[in-house]
């Protein structure tokens, strides 16, 4: 590109804008050298002066400095907020199969797909004796799905996946990706030239995690849990220069458009690659690599799966030699006529799937038994383990879950145990090696007393359960946690309002129960540690929002026994259809919670889900006098209104009953949608939400990082859909 063509403001030098291409041209074939085909031939710091003495020119003539320069991978002013963009071929997530026999099912499926295409199947070439089943497998890179957009071979956009139609423009953080080409390759076909989208992985290598982590522990912020945690909150930086320091490194492995300049979206499922693209998904590599992007090079060419078992065996054993981390293999059909035939289910290709690793184990020891206390007494054991990471972030304890499971597993201290992360995230004990047992050792014996329940700590066990709880009421650390939830966004959702505030405003005594929050006054904080008159006056303001609530959210906020949030909104919504037409009396507000509070058990038996335990946990509750004192002072401070105000819907939302029997679970994170918001649409909706998964269950929405809620789904059957889906759904 000839720069002087686009100068008029000022004569410049033509040795300078001679000098400033051979510089830009120089940078880039070293940039490709070092980070794309890994044989640099200057050092680092050779190729640092080489980009300041660029920058200089740039510095000096402003007018040089053009979009595709390599100082712009860095831009000069942090962003407000990212803009959304639509993608214009739509971006899918690939199937998962965790071992050999689901990846023959998926085979087969592909077989069954070419027989009646004409195709043929493994070993039978069928109608095209050009067309044989092959696959390329390829390392799945646990890092976030970035999305590149190249008019006339020039980076224009980058962007994230989002929910697959709509993504975040990250453009300015994926230029600081010195793997990204902002410029294409020439070649010798001229192909640098072309309008281009291609899909890839940016990713953080373990090395720079914890370098990262390091830094951030000294300065008490937290740390990242893993790679893909923080390659995906680096890329998702207003700043760029906080995404340039973090190093993110980049690999390119699929073309989504390639030679096609019409602007309209693609909106069918079939992929629109152009006529000059290669003919397998191997030849897709190259292309990609001689256009100056960094792939892979791990990739193999399987004539069956036996050769695919192989490579994932492999790469299963070895994924730790390498700088990045991995969940798994990704397994294509090579041939793009086959891959065009088979297309696309409603979220996934046919052509390919991601054949998962299994959850990481490792070994530790088990140091000692703990025991915590839930808000409603529940006494959990939990293990204390010799520090250990495992995928991706460093653990040190794991719940036992209760009584039973401790004798199941037989686990004692001093014991080397095997964990895992259920789903990668919640830490798991999965076994005993007691080949490594000592001698001496003895078999754990369940406590009669601990000392959080309060009183005495006598515990007992819950009649028909394996859980064990206090038998003191109220003992001060399950009273805190009574309290943790009630100001939760579960319930209250008071902002400003957590565990160590709550623990400050308990020691000076301003508070003591649940009805004293909407007490404090202003000079009340500022004689406490902490507080200043901003912060308390946010305080106060915080507190002052709360005062109007729905009647599930109050129902839930109270801690009764074996009452959470689902049976909360069932048991509002099951009143509330009693109340109609009846008169308000002893609350004054709410003629539903008067229903409650003099509801018998056979009441409870009647609504669906809430069973013998729920509903006897219910009728002693409310025949307490000190509960009952209790929600009159509330509702002196506090009012219950029909809408959640913070979810908006009209009057109308309640009598649209189109989920009524439709089951919601959800799990993972999406991209756009708040989950607390998503459930209260399908409630509004009549639908119902569960935080588990079984037969009964309707749809299971699933975000990123899904754990193991989707596992169960898969194995029960249950229907999957996206953040997309549902919000189709729900209209």
């Amino acid at each position: 590109m000839n720069n002087s063509s686009n100068i008029n403001s000022r004569l410049i030098p033509r040795a300078v804008i001679d000098r400033l291409n051979k510089l830009k041209k120089t940078v880039e074939h070293h940039r490709r050298l070092y980070h794309t085909l890994d044989t640099p031939e200057i050092t680092d710091e050779a190729y640092d002066s080489l980009l300041k003495e660029l920058e200089s020119i740039e510095e000096k003539y402003p007018e040089l400095r053009l979009a595709d320069s390599p100082t712009q991978r860095v831009g000069s002013e942090p962003l407000k907020e990212f803009k959304k963009v639509r993608h214009e071929v739509a971006q899918w997530s690939f199937g998962d199969v965790f071992d050999f026999a689901e990846l023959q099912k998926w085979e087969e499926k592909v077989q069954n797909f070419m027989s009646k295409a004409g195709l043929g199947s493994v070993g039978d070439t069928g109608g095209d004796k050009n067309e044989k089943l092959e696959y390329c497998c390829e390392l799945k890179i646990d890092g976030l799905k970035i999305i590149l957009t190249y008019k006339d071979g020039v980076l224009v956009q980058g962007a994230t996946r989002g929910d697959g139609t709509i993504g975040e423009d990250v453009t300015q953080n994926i230029r600081t990706i010195r793997t990204v080409p902002l410029k294409l390759t020439e070649s010798k076909d001229g192909r640098a030239g072309v309008d281009l989208i291609v899909v890839g992985e940016a990713w953080m290598s373990v090395k720079d995690l914890e370098k990262i982590n390091i830094e951030r522990e000294k300065k008490g912020e937290q740390v990242f849990a893993n790679t893909r945690n923080l390659a995906a909150g680096s890329i998702r930086q207003l700043d760029p220069k906080v995404t340039s320091s973090r190093k993110l490194d980049s690999f390119i492995y699929d073309i989504d458009r390639y030679g096609v300049t019409s602007a309209a979206p693609i909106t069918g499922n079939v992929k629109n690659p152009g006529a000059s693209l290669p003919e397998t998904q191997s030849g897709e590599l190259e292309l990609l690599k001689s256009l100056g992007f960094q792939t892979n090079p791990h990739f193999k060419v399987c004539g069956d799966l036996n050769s695919v078992q192989k490579y994932y065996e492999e790469w299963s054993k070895r994924r730790h030699e390498l700088p990045y981390q991995l969940d798994g293999i990704v397994i294509k059909v090579n041939g793009r006529k086959i891959q065009e035939v088979l297309g696309y289910t409603g979220k996934s290709p046919r052509w390919g799937v991601a054949y998962k690793f299994p959850a990481e184990q490792v070994t530790t020891i088990l140091e000692d038994i703990i025991f915590q206390v839930g808000r409603t007494g529940v006494v959990t054991p939990v293990a204390v383990l010799k520090p250990v990471r495992v995928a991706g972030s460093v653990v040190s304890r794991a719940t036992l879950h209760n009584e039973d499971e401790i004798k199941r597993l037989d686990v004692r201290i001093g014991d080397t145990v095997i964990l895992q992360k259920a789903g990668d995230v919640i830490p798991d004990i999965v076994s005993v090696v007691k080949d490594l047992r000592g001698a001496k050792s003895r078999p754990f014996v369940w406590p009669t007393h601990v000392a959080a329940c309060g009183g005495d700590g006598r515990i007992e066990r819950i009649s028909g359960q394996a859980a064990w709880k206090c038998v003191a009421v109220n003992s001060l650390e399950q009273h805190k946690r009574k309290l943790y939830y009630f100001t939760s966004k579960k319930c209250f959702d008071i902002d400003g309002l957590g565990p160590k505030i709550i623990d400050l405003l308990l020691d000076n005594g301003v508070i003591s129960n649940f009805d004293d929050i909407f007490t404090i006054k202003r000079e009340d904080l500022l004689a406490l540690p902490r507080f200043a008159e901003k912060s308390a006056d946010n305080l106060i303001s915080s507190v002052d929002k709360a005062r109007k609530i729905i009647l599930p959210k109050f129902l839930a906020s109270l801690s009764i026994p074996q009452v959470g949030e689902e049976t909360a909104y069932d048991l509002a919504r099951y009143f509330e259809e009693k109340s109609k037409g009846i008169t308000a009396e002893k609350t004054g507000q709410s003629v539903s919670l008067d229903l409650i509070a003099v509801a018998k058990r056979e009441d409870f038996l009647a609504i669906y889900g809430v069973g013998e335990v729920v509903a006897d946990s219910l009728v002693s509750w409310f025949k307490n006098s000190d509960n009952r004192q209790l929600i009159k002072r509330l509702l002196k401070n506090v009012t219950l209104v029909k809408e959640d105000i913070t979810t908006g819907g009209g009057s109308g939302a309640a009598e649209n009953r189109a989920l009524e029997g439709k089951t919601f679970v959800f799990t993972g994170t999406m991209p756009n949608l708040d989950r607390d918001k998503a459930q209260a649409m399908v409630r509004r909706l009549g639908g119902n939400v569960s935080g588990s998964v079984s037969a009964k269950t309707s749809f299971v929405v699933a975000g990123e990082e899904a754990g193991s809620k989707l596992d169960k789904a898969r194995e029960l059957g249950v229907k999957i859909i996206g953040e997309q889906e549902f919000l189709d759904i729900i209209g």
